[in-house]
Parts: C-alpha cells; structure tokens; sequence
C-alpha cells in the first residue's frame, strides 16, 4: 500500500474547464502473486494488471491552454491507441496483427489484452446532458472492450524443467561464441598472411557480440528463477 500511495502522490492533478480533480496521466499498478509447491517442482503465477486511464474531455470543452493541452493531445492519443488494439481483439476471430506499439500504454497493457487474461473495464460517466457526448464514447469504448474474450489457462511454471531448458540454451551459445571465435581467429591469420577471406572480420565479430548478449539475457533469466527459488 505505501508503494501504491507514492504513486498516487507522483501523479499530476491540475484543475480543468469541466473536472477539478483532473488527471494528467494514466496509472498503472501491476501485482504478482506467486505460489510454489512444497517440493518446489512447480510454480503458480498470478498477475493483477489495475489501471486507472485518465481522462478523454474534448480540448475544447477543458480550455486547456499551453502545458496542459499538449498533455490532453498526448492523452487522446494514447487512448486512441488503445481502442484501436481492443477493436482489433473485440472481433470474435483471432487478429492477424495488433499494433501495440504506438503507444507506451499498449505496450504496457499487451499481457492484460492478449494474454493469458480476464479483462475488465470499468467506465466512469456523467449523467449530465452536457457531458452526453463524452458519456455516450465512453461507453462505446468500454462495450467494445467488453468483446475481447481469452481461453484463460493456469500459469504453472515447471521450475526444473525451466533451469535446465536455460542452462541447455546457454550450452549451445557457449559452443556457438567458441566456433564463431575459431572463425575469427582464422580470418585474422589469413588478413595478416595476405590471403583474402571470404567472410568478412567484422560481420563474425558482430556475430559473437549478438551471440553472447543473447547468453547475457538468458543468464538473467536463469539467475531470477534462482532467486525465487531461494526466497521460497
């Protein structure tokens, strides 16, 4: 709760044309739950994605003027985004392609759209006739949201199987990183003695380097697992 109340007091609030408390930016707050087996064979995982998106008023009807209608404009955009992937996932057939990349919200939000999931949203509307047009996308937005259906499954992860699945993958980068090496090694020999190489120096340095960040990133991941199974 502390962490969440830190959020909350890092939020901008400024006052508008038609809301006093208004917000300036969506928040995101994302739990994981995780529980493990006695024999710690097996791990369940749970993760609660809550998201409070700010508000959509039409620029003319907050007068916003400067700083804050450059926020707004980056607001409408970011939801623009957003209800352009749930009505690409709100169709009843899987979506050949969902473009969450146009926003930093989408990308954020992927695992709660398309994931193994349950989403639901909640819509917060004014019954006042003044505020019809707003009610009345809102709510549009929100029925759309709720067409988005998932085959929602337990998230059971096989720890065992997992370390050593990363640890085989790890093996083989070692043995691609000491052949890419040998490579190097003869085309450098072959540079000094004069003798043209058909593979470029280069392109197997950068080769190596791929190769040996892609063991860095599955280091990681090996050495998180570790370190949940050492906190059980």
């Amino acid at each position: 709760m502390g962490l969440l109340h830190q959020g909350n007091r890092q939020r901008t609030v400024e006052p508008t044309g038609v809301n006093k408390t208004s917000s300036r930016s969506h928040a995101l707050l994302s739990v994981t739950v995780c529980k493990a087996s006695r024999t710690a064979t097996a791990v369940r995982q749970g993760r609660l994605f809550m998201i409070d998106l700010a508000g959509s008023e039409r620029a003319s009807h907050t007068k916003n003027r400067g700083k804050r209608l450059k926020e707004g404009a980056h607001i409408n955009r970011s939801l623009l985004a957003l209800g352009n992937c749930i009505n690409a996932l709100s169709g009843g057939t899987n979506p050949r392609f969902v473009n969450y990349r146009d926003s930093k919200l989408t990308r954020l939000l992927r695992e709660s759209l398309s994931g193994n999931c349950r989403t639901v949203m909640i819509a917060h509307v004014s019954s006042a006739a003044s505020h019809k047009d707003e009610t009345r996308n809102t709510l549009i937005y929100a029925a759309r949201a709720s067409g988005i259906s998932h085959k929602v499954e337990r998230n059971v992860l096989n720890v065992s199987f997992q370390v050593n699945q990363y640890r085989s993958v790890i093996a083989d980068l070692r043995n691609e990183i000491s052949r890419l090496r040998t490579k190097l090694d003869e085309g450098r020999s072959k540079s000094s003695s004069g003798v043209h190489s058909d593979t470029p120096v280069n392109q197997i340095r950068d080769q190596i380097v791929g190769t040996f960040r892609e063991q860095m990133k599955l280091r990681r991941k090996l050495m998180d697992i570790d370190g949940h199974l050492l906190s059980l």
